[in-house]
């Protein structure tokens, strides 16, 4: 190697090693700059979210005050906070309709909506339809046309097939089905939960 060569290879090195040695330094530098930042960003004053929030509703008409974990669904309020079981938790995805409920008039799986987003709602479960211990015209004629087996479904299916009539959607055993296509009967009692809705469809002409 001649001596050009050696000098050449020398001021590379040199030049590696100083660059090594700044960006090892900037690293240095920087992260002690940043640490106290992100220290100082933790421990700032935030404003703690609130974990539970009070809601006013009417349920089955019934003013009800509720603490309610934000979390909560409107499906488990009802029934851990509300005590109204008679709406029943399935799939808990939204999938299956066994929670319907009546929510501003409007049909709604429960499961899918959180409680603290209904403060001022008007609610009605399966509870609610009975009129003074006289059972709805849809729930007797899911007794006397045999439109449950298991039970399970059954307070989703009515709740779903009351907003079906109210809605003017139970003109034929086709619309019938098309409308309550949410609501899921394991057991396959849907030749006769449609018979039960159309007969009392017809009940209303």
């Amino acid at each position: 190697m001649t001596t050009h060569e050696t000098h050449d290879t020398a001021e590379a090195l040199a030049w590696q090693i100083r660059r090594r040695t700044f960006i090892g330094a900037s690293i240095t530098v920087g992260g002690a700059m940043t640490l106290p930042l992100l220290a100082s960003c933790s421990t700032q004053d935030v404003e703690p979210q609130a974990e539970s929030t009070t809601v006013r509703m009417s349920i089955n008409g019934e003013q009800r005050v509720v603490d309610v974990d934000n979390r909560t669904s409107l499906l488990d309020m009802l029934r851990e906070r509300v005590g109204l079981t008679g709406t029943k938790k399935g799939c808990d995805q939204g999938a299956c309709g066994a929670c319907t409920i009546h929510l501003n008039g409007e049909r709604v799986v429960s499961c899918l909506t959180l409680a603290v987003m209904h403060d001022g709602a008007e609610i009605t479960t399966i509870e609610g339809l009975e009129d003074n211990g006289r059972l709805h015209p849809l729930q007797q004629a899911f007794i006397d046309r045999d439109a449950l087996q298991c039970g399970y479904c059954t307070p989703g299916q009515i709740m779903s097939g009351v907003a079906c009539i109210r809605e003017g959607h139970a003109n034929s055993p086709e619309e019938i089905r098309e409308s309550m296509s949410g609501n899921i009967c394991r057991c396959g009692a849907y030749v006769n939960i449609v018979d039960a809705v159309a007969a009392v469809a017809r009940q209303g002409e």
